[in-house]
């Protein structure tokens, strides 16, 4: 089926170049592999993509030769200054052969420099979308990402089959910056949901309840939720590894209340929800995901 997804998309962009092969990142690459693409990888450390490599993707030393070797270029890095640097840096995308090409950045950045990058690339004779996604490290390796995109229709048709081969749900949203914006909306929701289920863990244990029965309970009914059906087992096993990192989600909920501002609208309970990331990340739990917010309360 992912196969038969990129055949549709043409014989004339065969090379994808992917930029970033993290947790989330690596297991995209995974799929576009699987599909039958030819995947050109440069991440930072390069051990990172030694897995890759060995299952067929061809190591690049720069992003700029990641551009000049690929049709469509994609990027999914940790904040906007990183986005900045392999856009605009020394060897970066925009110092390569990308008339013709189309780039993508898959990083959770901000709207405006989305509208920077799709300005530059147009220059150059490029075209750009921005497509950052949520579903975390599970989304990604089991290819059910939602992918929420910004730029012109007529670029998103074409890369559309693309994004399909990771994505369970892929939606153009608007033009340049409106992919971010709507990750944006997402953001704001999940911190809604995290410091719910967070709460509510709490609470049970205070009351001397049975955790795993409460969260069988209330997760069949309409307290139900993606962040209470991923994360709360996990608080239950101790297991803090990243699906997300708690920075990142930081760094999201800072862009979102950043963007509020500008918008004059005031969003309380995610300024909440950001201070309490703020204090985890103040307390040295920057590198755990997500649902190590619950460290807050627990020793553990």
């Amino acid at each position: 089926m992912e196969r038969d997804k990129l055949i549709r998309w043409g014989e004339d962009m065969e090379t994808i170049g992917f930029i970033g092969t993290g947790v989330m990142g690596a297991s995209i690459v995974k799929h576009l592999l699987k599909a039958g693409c030819s995947v050109n990888v440069y991440n930072r450390t390069k051990s990172k993509t030694d897995e890759l490599v060995k299952e067929g993707a061809i190591w690049q030393d720069t992003p700029k030769d990641v551009t000049d070797k690929s049709d469509v270029i994609f990027s999914m890095v940790g904040y906007p200054k990183d986005v900045e640097e392999i856009y605009y840096g020394e060897n970066g995308v925009f110092s390569g052969k990308v008339d013709g090409k189309i780039v993508i950045d898959m990083t959770t950045s901000t709207p405006s420099l989305a509208k920077k990058i799709e300005e530059t690339a147009l220059e150059l004779g490029a075209e750009s979308l921005d497509a950052p996604v949520s579903g975390g490290d599970l989304g990604a390796k089991n290819g059910t990402l939602t992918t929420m995109v910004g730029g012109k229709k007529e670029v998103y048709d074409k890369v559309e089959s693309i994004l399909n081969v990771f994505s369970s749900k892929a939606n153009l949203q608007g033009k340049a910056g409106s992919g971010q914006h709507t990750k944006m909306a997402n953001q704001i929701m999940i911190a809604g949901t995290m410091t719910g289920m967070t709460e509510l863990l709490v609470y049970a244990k205070a009351a001397g309840l049975d955790l795993e029965k409460v969260l069988d309970t209330v997760g069949g009914g309409s307290a139900a939720n993606w962040s209470l059906a991923n994360y709360a087992p996990r608080i239950l096993k101790e297991d803090f590894t990243p699906g997300f990192f708690a920075k990142h989600f930081l760094k999201d909920l800072n862009i979102a209340l950043e963007e509020a501002e500008k918008m004059s609208i005031e969003l309380p309970a995610t300024k909440e929800a950001r201070n309490l990331y703020q204090a985890l990340v103040d307390q040295g739990f920057e590198n755990d995901g997500t649902q190590a917010l619950i460290k807050l309360w627990w020793d553990i």
